[in-house]
């Protein structure tokens, strides 16, 4: 069974889009908003993880190794500027994005499996996963004007 894998890359993507979101907060902490959302965002994925780490192990036991190239590295560390804003928010957004997706495979799976306890967990998260896209896309349109346009980083 490959549940466990995709249990372990998104628990792992929860955890480090969490640190990834409060690295962009301190970063860019002349941005209150980016701040704050970042830090309420990066407590989301804390959550999220917590609850998959169960069922992770639970669907560990019997995994084989894990493939290679399963985990991604989105993020290398935020930049500055205007312009360093719109890259670190576009590098949370597909971080993000992966996270979404991995819900939906793990929700898929977990109503094969007739797991209940795993398809609420996904129930109650993912839709605060979408929350996040959706945020970081808006927070994205309202940064890039003033970087690509107006400033001179």
């Amino acid at each position: 069974m490959h549940l466990a894998h995709y249990l372990g890359l998104l628990h792992r993507a929860q955890l480090t889009l969490g640190d990834a979101f409060r690295e962009v907060g301190a970063a860019h902490g002349d941005e209150p908003d980016v701040a704050e959302q970042c830090a309420r965002q990066a407590r989301r994925c804390d959550r999220h993880a917590r609850d998959l780490e169960p069922f992770a192990r639970r669907y560990a036991e019997d995994a084989p190794d894990e493939p290679e190239r399963l985990h991604s590295e989105l993020f290398r560390g935020t930049r500055t500027g205007g312009l360093g804003l719109v890259r670190d928010l576009h590098d949370l957004y597909l971080m993000a994005t992966e996270c979404e997706l991995c819900w939906t495979v793990v929700g898929q799976a977990a109503q094969g499996l007739r797991d209940a306890g795993l398809f609420a967990v996904v129930r109650r998260w993912e839709g605060e996963t979408a929350i996040q896209v959706k945020w970081l896309r808006t927070r994205i349109k309202q940064a890039a004007p003033q970087a690509l346009v107006v400033a001179a980083d």
